[in-house]
């Protein structure tokens, strides 16, 4: 089970962005990378092709963090936080934060 998942809300801990949230777009596992949305923003030159009717010019997008520099924001205590993988009663594996056992999922 992925402990960080398309849709959570992350903190970026080491980098450029460092301190800066925001959602997660896309997970990456097989380059164990994550897309936050309003990070890690690079520009890119793109050319033109006119048989696709595609103006070129220089466009902004967010590129790839590992995973190891994100963490799951806890809204409860206002931190990112450590996540857990546990069996729940029904037998389901469920996530939880370390700090304070409250369940994600």
């Amino acid at each position: 089970m992925q402990k960080i998942k398309a849709g959570d809300e992350v903190m970026v801990i080491a980098g450029k962005d460092k301190g800066r949230r925001g959602r997660v777009i896309r997970v990456m596992p097989d380059r164990d990378g994550v897309v936050v949305e309003n990070a890690n923003k690079v520009k890119k030159h793109k050319r033109a092709n006119p048989q696709a009717n595609d103006s070129g010019g220089i466009i902004e997008q967010e590129k790839p963090l590992h995973r190891s520099n994100v963490a799951i924001y806890n809204p409860s205590t206002g931190q990112p936080d450590r996540v857990g993988v546990r069996v729940g009663e029904d037998g389901r594996r469920v996530r939880f934060f370390k700090s304070d056992n409250t369940l994600i999922d």
